[in-house]
């Protein structure tokens, strides 16, 4: 494999290289065969295929209704299609948030639409169980590689020791060595034991961890950029990733984060060379793919809303100074970006050489080979429906979220037959197959959501973070939230390493 990837690398333009180490989003909404904005689409994607040479994509967009798994597989084939008119025809390489679940979190994950449904990963770590991750890993790659995506940007690797992150239901817990060995499993699962063309490459994230939040606010936004290891224990949090570097994870994601009271520089863990050319590449030993977290670089738009790029520590650099540091840092390519140009400018006026961007091309080069991608990157769509929402994995999912389901303290169940229940929170019809819904029921069932602090404005609006204490107004909505907030309470405030 060394000989193809020097042979193709040695072959390949400087605008060719560059336009490998950028990862940007697409999406599936426009994939149905009557859209008639689907061959606009597919034109812009050709545009960055065949003039920036773009050869990374993060596909986003539901799978769901009329977007079929054989509907998104024939539009990611259409994809490869381009990539094969391209000079080299370099196959293109397809990455996705995660899918199996049912939380859909823009930027974060999606619901799992036509694909089996899973627990999330607090509640898999639940089961405490690897065995259970590393055949749900396993169902992820194979229906991923149905419609033809290669790449998984997750597990996150992630300690949930702040509860009030918004991010925790993304990660294993709060354990760390129970989160390495679920890390490990799901790790092994969906790449095998050598990535290789049945596989899919994972990205575990967001290196050194992405938990240790200041005041529980997420890095991104400016109000939560900095990182804070309470007691010293950023050691603890490397744990994870030790194991998923351990395991062959094929790439690794480093937060938006900077951090703050450690020796590292106070700048974002993407343009940070003390976390990544030392501590990754040097301490570590880590060799794969590093990516950067999404819009780093360049400021982005939401609902007409202008994002500043998530460049923290470094806002006051302009774009070509951030890229540079980056790359000093170790990065190989940049997620959510397409400064091509930009990149190239730097290797013309000598700030970058070329030599550096061919050891992270040939990183890059290497996983498609590793993924089968050279030899045949289509898939078959007609095949995918057999596949994606399988039967067998939609049973082994339920089967999942029932072993996931944790009770605290049990003085009611099981419940008798008929027993009468007044229920809050509840879908009644779906509550009837276990008791007879009654408002003046001697049992109250309550379903309540976590309180947070709700964000106006933008992007944050669809991120729950900050405070984890009920108002009064939510207190008096019924005396059983009092309850419920008092165990809260006694968890939050429980020793957490």
């Amino acid at each position: 494999m060394d000989d193809r990837v020097e042979t193709v690398l040695a072959r390949m333009t400087p605008a060719e290289k560059a336009g490998m180490m950028f990862h940007p989003p697409i999406s599936f909404r426009f994939a149905a065969t009557g859209d008639a904005r689907r061959a606009e689409a597919l034109q812009a994607i050709e545009r960055l295929v065949l003039q920036q040479h773009i050869t990374h994509f993060n596909i986003r967009g539901l799978v769901h209704g009329e977007i079929t798994p054989t509907v998104a597989a024939s539009w990611l084939n259409d994809i490869q299609q381009i990539a094969r008119r391209s000079r080299l025809g370099i196959p293109v390489t397809i990455s996705t948030d995660p899918r199996h679940g049912f939380a859909d979190h823009l930027g974060v994950r999606m619901s799992s639409g036509h694909f089996s449904r899973w627990p999330e990963p607090i509640a898999l770590a639940a089961t405490r169980d690897p065995e259970l991750v590393r055949s749900f890993a396993d169902v992820v790659r194979r229906e991923y590689r149905a419609i033809g995506i290669h790449m998984a940007l997750h597990p996150q690797a992630d300690l949930a020791t702040e509860p009030r992150w918004m991010r925790i239901s993304g990660t294993f817990g709060q354990d760390a060595g129970l989160a390495a060995a679920m890390v490990t499993a799901y790790i092994q699962g969906i790449q095998g034991e050598r990535l290789g063309p049945a596989g899919v490459a994972c990205m575990t994230k967001h290196f050194p961890g992405g938990g240790p939040q200041k005041d529980g606010e997420d890095p991104h936004f400016a109000y939560g950029k900095e990182q804070t290891y309470e007691g010293g224990y950023f050691d603890y949090h490397l744990q994870p990733f030790r194991a998923a570097i351990a395991a062959g994870t094929a790439a690794l994601m480093p937060y938006y984060g900077k951090p703050v009271g450690t020796p590292a520089e106070e700048v974002g863990f993407a343009f940070n060379a003390d976390i990544i050319a030392g501590l990754l590449r040097g301490e570590l030993g880590y060799d794969g793919v590093v990516c950067s977290d999404w819009g780093i670089l360049t400021d982005g738009v939401f609902e007409g809303q202008v994002m500043p790029a998530i460049a923290w520590g470094v806002e006051h650099l302009e774009l070509g100074d951030r890229i540079q540091k980056a790359l000093d840092a170790g990065i190989d390519q940049f997620g959510g970006e397409t400064c091509t140009a930009e990149l190239l400018r730097l290797l013309e006026a000598g700030r970058i050489t070329e030599e550096r961007l061919d050891a992270s091309v040939r990183r890059l080069l290497t996983q498609k080979f590793q993924l089968g991608l050279f030899d045949d990157p289509f898939t078959d769509p007609d095949a995918a429906t057999g596949i994606v929402g399988k039967p067998s994995f939609v049973s082994a999912g339920l089967n999942a979220q029932r072993r996931s389901v944790t009770v605290l303290k049990n003085e009611l169940l099981p419940l008798p037959t008929g027993t009468a229940c007044r229920l809050i929170g509840f879908d009644i019809e779906a509550a009837r197959a276990y008791c007879e819904p009654d408002p003046e029921g001697a049992v109250t069932l309550i379903r309540i959501a976590a309180p947070y602090e709700p964000r106006p404005d933008g992007f944050a609006r669809f991120h729950r973070a900050g405070r984890l204490t009920f108002t009064d107004a939510e207190l008096q909505r019924d005396s059983a939230c009092v309850t419920f907030s008092r165990i809260f309470a006694t968890w939050q405030d429980a020793s957490i390493p």
